[in-house]
């Protein structure tokens, strides 16, 4: 049982050497603490035998309390607590916190099933959070055993959408291969948007979401059924080596070769790929090569002949973005993915879910951004009184809430229509909307970012701490507007789309 006791027993161990604090209405010995605090041992002792609750929630984030929990010996007797500690799968109680159909709001979209879904997929990222903030910090490599964990969950294979590839993957919730959806999808992403920072992500999944439908969709029976479910459990990790330094949207003008062997049994690959991401860490790459008469694609593995090398870039070394070397490497004509000089066709083929992928993480990201300052606004004072109670700041909120909430729900519209559409609808209808609002995620996440750093102050350019996430938000949200179709390109697709079905005889 919790032990008890009065303030007026707090208040007596006020000294370096017989320290206690009360947060909130839990009391904490921090006797042998009180020169470990990496902030020092001044504001611990400002606060001896006090109540640090307004200084503790102006300085600290609530894990925390969750991380030094060793520390707490008993509650104030008689007292309520007034905050609470989120516990794994709980959704957010703060306004705008979650989409409408989860926070008590009707929508025509969700069934049970999704709401159990979330709940387990929430779970299961708490569980790995720590490690996810940990590879942000050192810029580690995610690890063999995390890539398995996210495989045995069956979260990897969830990641690439419905489809075959969920046949006897175990997935959260018990939902079904057959049940599973684009909302469900949506759910994964929004989940790991909410715990993995950005580079990181593309690190663990961003390298293999891409990459993984060449395999499942062009390759050979036999190769898809040698290599799919070991990348799919997290064994394996795979890229998409597209990108070179001569070029990047503009996928025709790639100049790495693949040449046919003199007795036709092997491709001899020449080139070089940049800014591919997670290739530092593949044992796969799904490449374009520039074939006898047109593009092709090549399944690539790694071997003789292959060299990849860093590339820094400005969010995360941990998603393994590399400059990769193809010399004179030789591989297998049945690791051709579809036909020769047709790969446009498998290039292609993914764009629209990429794209869609790209603008769930980036609704989520937003959608945490307002929850945090929302958060942040509540318990921040400055000149006396909150940043809440500021009209400026409940203006940049506004512009927030309303932007997130606006894209959201185009977002969920295009999310309805890839369930309802087969594949050559969605080719044939989404390509356009889908760029639209990719280019639309984008300028939402500039807006956001912004309003969210001024409100955060300096801790929103700070890489830990209260405005963590607010930082790396800032600092990685351009990659969006670059990745996978910049914002410029993504615009003109758009309308060039629209023209295309523009009625003739339509004038003013």
């Amino acid at each position: 049982m919790s032990k008890t006791f009065t303030r007026e027993e707090v208040a007596r161990h006020a000294s370096e050497n017989d320290l206690w604090v009360i947060i909130d209405t839990d009391v904490y010995d921090l006797s042998n603490f009180v020169d470990l605090h990496p902030g020092g041992a001044f504001p611990i002792l400002e606060l001896a035998g006090k109540d640090a609750t307004t200084d503790f929630y102006g300085l600290h984030r609530q894990e925390v309390l969750v991380k030094y929990k060793r520390y707490k010996i008993g509650s104030i007797a008689g007292e309520k607590a007034q905050f609470s500690i989120p516990q794994p799968g709980e959704l957010s109680k703060v306004p705008y916190a979650e989409s409408s159909a989860f926070s008590g709001f009707k929508s025509p979209y969700y069934k049970e099933s999704h709401f159990q879904f979330r709940t387990e997929v929430r779970k299961i990222m708490a569980e790995l959070a720590e490690e996810f903030r940990e590879l942000d910090q050192t810029d580690g490599k995610p690890s063999d055993e995390l890539m398995q964990k996210l495989g045995e969950t069956g979260l990897l294979a969830c990641n690439v959408g419905p489809g075959p590839h969920l046949k006897g993957i175990n997935i959260p919730a018990g939902v079904k291969p057959e049940e599973f959806d684009y909302f469900h999808e949506m759910i994964v992403h929004e989940e790991f948007a909410r715990v993995v920072p950005r580079g990181v992500d593309d690190g663990v999944i961003g390298g293999f979401v891409i990459a993984i439908p060449t395999v499942l969709n062009f390759a050979k029976p036999h190769i898809r059924e040698k290599h799919a479910r070991d990348i799919l459990l997290g064994k394996k990790r795979i890229c998409l080596a597209i990108t070179e330094p001569y070029t990047g949207s503009d996928v025709s003008r790639i100049r790495t070769t693949a040449k046919l062997s003199a007795d036709g049994s092997h491709y001899i690959v020449n080139g070089v790929k940049k800014w591919i991401t997670s290739g530092r860490y593949a044992q796969f790459f799904s490449t374009a090569v520039r074939t006898d008469k047109g593009l092709s694609m090549l399944l690539i593995e790694r071997g003789e002949g292959v060299e990849t090398k860093a590339i820094r870039t400005s969010y995360s070394p941990s998603a393994g973005t590399a400059y990769v070397t193809f010399d004179n490497v030789k591989v297998p004509v049945e690791n051709l993915l579809g036909v020769e000089n047709q790969g446009f066709k498998v290039v292609l083929s993914n764009f629209n879910h990429e794209r869609l992928v790209m603008l769930m993480g980036a609704s989520a990201a937003g959608r945490l951004a307002v929850e945090e300052c929302l958060k942040w606004a509540n318990q921040r004072k400055v000149f006396g009184k909150r940043l809440i109670d500021q009209p400026v700041i409940r203006n940049k909120l506004a512009n927030m809430i309303s932007q997130v909430e606006a894209f959201h729900n185009w977002l969920e519209n295009l999310t309805f229509q890839m369930n309802h559409m087969n594949y050559a609808e969605q080719s044939e209808k989404l390509a356009g909307p889908i760029a639209l609002a990719k280019y639309q995620a984008t300028r939402m996440l500039h807006n956001v970012s912004d309003d969210a750093c001024q409100i955060f102050g300096g801790r929103g350019i700070t890489k830990t701490g209260m405005g963590r996430y607010v930082e790396m938000m800032q600092r990685t949200y351009k990659f969006s507007a670059i990745l996978g179709g910049s914002e410029e390109i993504m615009a003109d697709l758009g309308v060039r789309q629209a023209m295309k079905h523009f009625p003739k005889e339509a004038r003013l």
